[in-house]
C-alpha cells in the first residue's frame, strides 16, 4: 500500500496495513477488507503453484524502496505479457523481492465466540476503558476464569496481552493519520504519555516518533527513485 489506511480480516485475525507495508493473502483464503480514503495501492495476484518460497500464511511485509518501484513497473504491463521477455524477468524479480520482504508482526488474533466478539467489538468501541478482566467477565455474562481460558485458547494470548495488541494496532492507525503520541495516549486510557511509549517500544521494539518517522523515510525514499 502506498497511501491511506488499510485493515483487513483473514484467517482470524485482524491485520493492520500501514502505508509502504503490504499484506500478503494465500490463495483460496477468506478475507474481508476495509480502506480508508484518501487510498492507494496495488493488488497483485500469483498463481499459487508459481512459486514455492512465499508465505503459505497471512503476513504483513514492509514494503522496500526496490519493491514499491517493482510493483509500479509491474502494474503498467499488460495482463497477458510474454513469458519469455523481459516483462516475465521483472515479475520474477517481484516475486523474489516480495518472498525476501521482512514480516511486519501488525496481526491481532480474533475470537470466533459470539461472546468473545461482543468483547472485542465492546474494547476496540471504548479502548480507554481501564476495568479490569473480572469486569469486563461480569459485563459478558461469564466468569472470570470461562473468559480467559476462552480468549487463550482461541486467539493464543491472554486478556491483558490480547488488550495490549489492540492498543497497538489502534495506536498505528491513528498515528499515521498524524495524530500525536499525547493524544494517543489519552484516547487509550494511559495515564501518561510516556507509559504509553513504554508499552509501544517494548512491544515494538522502537517508540512511536521513531516508527512514524521510519515509515515517512520510507515514503521519501521511494518518491525520489
Amino acid at each position: 500500500m502506498h497511501r491511506g489506511e488499510m485493515t483487513c480480516e483473514a484467517s482470524n485475525a485482524l491485520w493492520l496495513v500501514p502505508p509502504q507495508s503490504a499484506l500478503w493473502i494465500p490463495g483460496g483464503t477468506s478475507h474481508r477488507i476495509k480502506v480508508r480514503a484518501p487510498f492507494e495501492g496495488f493488488s497483485l495476484f500469483v498463481e499459487p503453484d508459481t512459486v514455492t518460497t512465499l508465505p503459505g500464511a497471512c503476513c504483513s511485509v514492509v514494503v522496500s524502496p526496490l519493491l514499491r518501484e517493482l510493483l509500479f513497473r509491474a502494474a503498467a504491463l499488460p495482463v497477458l505479457y510474454p513469458l519469455d521477455g523481459k516483462e516475465a524477468r521483472l515479475i520474477s524479480v517481484v516475486l523474489d523481492e516480495l518472498a525476501a520482504a521482512q514480516v511486519e508482526d501488525l496481526r491481532l488474533p480474533m475470537p470466533t465466540d459470539a461472546r468473545l466478539r461482543r468483547l472485542a467489538e465492546a474494547l476496540t468501541a471504548r479502548p480507554a476503558d481501564g476495568a479490569t478482566m473480572d469486569a469486563w467477565a461480569r459485563r459478558m455474562g461469564m466468569g472470570t476464569r470461562t473468559l480467559n481460558r476462552l480468549l487463550v485458547r482461541e486467539t493464543g494470548m491472554s486478556f491483558g496481552r490480547w488488550r495490549q495488541r489492540l492498543h497497538i494496532i489502534l495506536a498505528l492507525q491513528w498515528l499515521t493519520r498524524g495524530a500525536s503520541v499525547q493524544s494517543v495516549a489519552v484516547d487509550l486510557g494511559y495515564e501518561s504519555a510516556s507509559s504509553f511509549v513504554t508499552m509501544f517500544r517494548k512491544a515494538l521494539g522502537t517508540s512511536p516518533a521513531r516508527y512514524i518517522t521510519r515509515r515517512i523515510d520510507l515514503a521519501r525514499a521511494g518518491e525520489g527513485d
